[in-house]
């Protein structure tokens, strides 16, 4: 029996979210908690460090098989138009939920993790107050789209 391609690639594509989402969250409400509670900021910067170091490499392969995922499944099913449809919002938002974070992940960090090094290094607690505020911000917007993803392809207009 062959596997259908849409089941592939639904399959492929929440266990990608799953894998890159969940490390989000387990990032920003574990990892970032813990680490700002260390005795130092910077060994709560080292901490961090290396769970962030680890998991990105990881994330390097999750988030382009969501989005390799996402956009076999709109095409292969014909969505284009529920991108211009409001009732379709979350289409969008996964999208550009997707786009940040390739965009974070393969751009904003090795161009300006020397940057943040040398921010880190001068005031260690501001650099991990800040990873704190991106974080959550990046996690709530991942979970306002995830509601509104799964609800909307289940049949909630909104």
């Amino acid at each position: 029996m062959l596997i259908d391609d849409l089941i592939l690639a639904r399959a492929l594509h929440v266990l990608a979210l799953v894998h890159w989402i969940g490390g989000v969250g387990f990032v920003t409400l574990v990892v970032l908690p813990y680490a700002i509670s260390r005795s130092s900021a910077a060994e709560g910067l080292a901490l961090f460090d290396a769970v962030e170091r680890r998991f990105a490499s990881q994330v390097r392969l999750s988030i382009p098989i969501a989005g390799a995922a996402g956009l076999w499944l709109t095409y292969r099913m014909d969505l284009w138009e529920r991108f211009r449809d409001f009732h379709f919002w979350w289409m969008g938002a996964m999208f550009g939920l997707w786009l940040v974070f390739m965009t974070v992940v393969f751009v904003v960090e090795p161009l300006f993790n020397d940057r943040f090094e040398k921010m880190a290094a001068r005031d260690p607690l501001a650099a991990l107050d800040r990873l704190c505020r991106l974080h959550r911000i990046l996690l709530a917007i991942a979970a306002l789209t995830i509601l509104g993803a799964v609800a909307g392809a289940h049949g909630w207009l909104f």
